[in-house]
């Protein structure tokens, strides 16, 4: 299942390298809100909003939280019977990113409007969602809040089991590899 917290980026989706400035006067409440507004226009169901903003008892972002390191975010929702996501992390901030997402539900909700009804199940399947990826405490099997000692503890010992010279292979030791990586540079970034 899909996580609202923290972000769970679609795989396969490259990630904006230099985010910038768009010229989108939202709130992020107002932005989830067209969201969510867009999607139950379009008949979607099973909506999650994942963010790196924690979330509140509804499952939806706090709106009022302090601006995160990672601003992106993806949209994961059923229509029609086929779970797809949207993901956007090209601008400064998730407010500005939910909004370009709300914009693009509505510019897919016009084409259907307009008699493209084929052309709007065609480009659904371009935003497919693939499960999204495992959590990297998950794969290291430690707690999300691990510390560096316990993250390369936690590595070394799942490394012993999935390297290729004792059976394992070279996609295993990768996302190890990843795993440690990332939790270890949220560490350092203070992150969650």
């Amino acid at each position: 299942m899909t996580r609202a917290y923290p972000l769970q980026w679609p795989a396969g989706w490259p990630r904006t390298d230099n985010p910038g400035p768009s010229k989108f006067k939202v709130s992020q409440e107002q932005a989830q809100q067209d969201v969510l507004r867009q999607l139950d226009l379009m008949g979607a169901g099973n909506i999650v909003i994942s963010t790196n903003i924690p979330i509140r008892k509804d499952g939806l972002p706090y709106a009022k939280h302090p601006q995160v390191h990672d601003v992106g975010v993806a949209v994961y929702f059923q229509r029609k019977g086929m779970a797809l996501v949207i993901p956007c992390d090209r601008w400064w901030t998730i407010a500005e990113n939910m909004r370009a997402i709300g914009l693009t539900i509505e510019a897919i909700r016009g084409l259907e409007r307009w008699g493209a009804k084929q052309t709007v199940d065609t480009a659904f399947a371009g935003f497919a969602a693939l499960p999204a990826p495992k959590a990297p405490w998950d794969i290291l099997g430690v707690d999300q809040h691990a510390t560096e000692a316990e993250i390369k503890a936690a590595h070394t010992a799942a490394a012993k089991r999935a390297h290729p010279d004792v059976g394992g292979d070279d996609a295993q030791m990768a996302e190890i590899n990843r795993a440690r990586d990332e939790m270890l540079a949220r560490l350092r970034d203070g992150r969650p």
